[in-house]
């Protein structure tokens, strides 16, 4: 089963982009993220639609 969510840091590892960006780009709304205690957490959806929508 593929995962749901990765970590940040995951998601900057995934898209090669720097933390800030990653931050920038959540901050638009580009990318979906949740909270589940203190960890934020990035929808794998929205890493690949921003992918697509790049493409």
């Amino acid at each position: 089963m593929e995962p749901l969510t990765v970590t940040v840091e995951g998601a900057r590892k995934a898209l090669g982009l720097g933390t800030t960006k990653l931050y920038e780009l959540i901050g638009e709304g580009k990318l979906q993220t949740i909270k589940v205690g203190r960890r934020t957490l990035v929808k794998t959806e929205s890493i690949r639609a921003l992918v697509d929508q790049a493409a």
